[in-house]
């Protein structure tokens, strides 16, 4: 594990604040936010972690906790405040001060480009169900690799397609808040589109997408097609095209009484169907699931509205989610069967815990999930680094400041940062390359 790469990671709108500073314009969380009833307290990010303001003093930080890599995202309203057209310099000048002081104490920056904030103006235009969104996408990537391409040699299209998808207009849980299987389902492809466009855009960079990718377990033998279901329009919508070039049958006719998918395009799947430099995987917990009798709606899961999520009983976090490693271990040799010797990170993993300071609990979360990774490494996965959910706590989506899952905890009022018990039990890691015999 002595060339692994053991990192950090956070997000724009949930850290940044400044959400009105120099030329910034609304995103679709800011909006969202906004919007009574729709954020738990009524919370925003428009202060989150005031990191706009504070990201020399959060970079030296984590390097004093040792970390290797950073992996945060841009914010598109930032640096193109109305999704398209010329680049605003003083957004994109906080991004080339962030990755010069990343440089400077030797961390590696692993950009993200959309992690979730699409610019509102875009989001007027149709959003991602529309088609012309992948286009923009695809534009705005170049802007930022002609802009920082000198700088970042890890690229990120998308983080977690699924959600911005299907939570943002299947269930209404996240921004935008719209409710309509048919849209989730137009938003996945053009996703898939938009990311095939961008590594089109960034023809000769190291490109990569980060996806959330299920693991699912059925109650009995009797439920397999439960997780049939779940595997096709959670896992297989962004694997068939990535790896296949097309798109699962079965997911075709699970979801034909929602569309006929025609906004799949002559070309589209050759465009997603090319090579990437990389893929991260993102894992928190693992469901059981179970045939069932009554669709729900709004649904997360368009065609698979009827099957059930289970409780297994098992210890879990502050957000509810059962803690089961195994599924991690599950996750990455699915994943390695499909893509072959491509290289992999786990650009998230990490837990909410309410502890301030002594977060035993946390530690034992990532520590058993980082022995899953060792596992992997001597079973010949080519997993190649490791990004901590996340360097600090902050604005959690839906949850607004209620959940915390950093390695360093933040006074909100103050701004204070207090690295956790788990930070410094991470930093051992890093400087021992690995868990050892701890």
């Amino acid at each position: 594990m002595k060339t692994f790469l053991w990192g950090t990671a956070t997000a724009a709108y949930q850290i940044e604040g400044g959400a009105t500073e120099d030329g910034r314009t609304p995103s679709i969380w800011d909006t969202f936010s906004h919007t009574p009833g729709k954020v738990l307290g009524g919370d925003t990010g428009d202060v989150a972690c005031d990191h706009y303001h504070r990201s020399s003093d959060d970079v030296r930080l984590m390097a004093k906790i040792g970390v290797g890599g950073y992996r945060f995202s841009t914010s598109w309203s930032r640096v193109q405040p109305t999704g398209s057209g010329p680049v605003n310099q003083r957004g994109l000048d906080f991004y080339k001060r962030l990755i010069d002081d990343l440089r400077a104490q030797s961390i590696e920056p692993f950009l993200t480009l959309n992690h979730w904030d699409l610019p509102q103006e875009l989001e007027d235009a149709g959003g991602w169900p529309a088609r012309e969104t992948a286009y923009r996408f695809a534009e705005y990537a170049k802007l930022m690799h002609d802009a920082l391409g000198d700088r970042v040699r890890f690229w990120t299209t998308h983080n977690e397609p699924w959600c911005a998808a299907f939570l943002g207009y299947g269930s209404g849980e996240h921004a935008p808040g719209r409710t309509d299987g048919a849209a989730a389902l137009a938003a996945a492809h053009h996703l898939n589109l938009g990311h095939g466009l961008a590594v089109q855009a960034l023809a000769g960079a190291n490109v990569g997408i980060s996806l959330n990718l299920h693991a699912f377990l059925p109650q009995t033998d009797a439920d397999a097609d439960a997780v049939r279901r779940l595997d096709a329009v959670g896992n297989r919508i962004w694997l068939g095209p990535l790896f296949q070039g097309a798109y699962p049958e079965d997911l075709l006719s699970d979801t034909a009484s929602l569309t006929d998918w025609s906004f799949v395009q002559p070309g589209d799947l050759e465009i997603i169907h090319q090579p990437i430099g990389f893929m991260g995987v993102n894992y928190y917990t693992r469901a059981l699931v179970a045939n069932g009798d009554e669709p729900q709606f709004p649904s997360a899961w368009p065609g698979s509205e009827s099957v059930r999520w289970l409780n297994r009983g098992l210890p879990a976090t502050d957000m509810g989610w059962e803690i089961d490693p195994d599924g991690l271990a599950q996750l990455l040799r699915d994943v390695h069967k499909v893509a072959g010797d491509l290289p992999l990170y786990i650009t998230e993993n990490g837990a909410a815990y309410p502890e301030f300071v002594d977060d035993q609990d946390r530690i034992a979360y990532l520590e058993a999930h980082i022995r899953v990774c060792e596992r992997a490494v001597t079973d010949g996965i080519p997993l190649k680094g490791y990004f901590v959910w996340s360097l600090m706590d902050n604005f959690e989506w839906a949850w607004g400041y209620s959940k915390r899952f950093g390695i360093v905890h933040v006074d909100y009022e103050s701004q204070a940062r207090t690295p956790k018990a788990s930070a410094h039990w991470y930093s051992d890691v890093i400087r021992n390359g690995g868990l050892g015999d701890k």
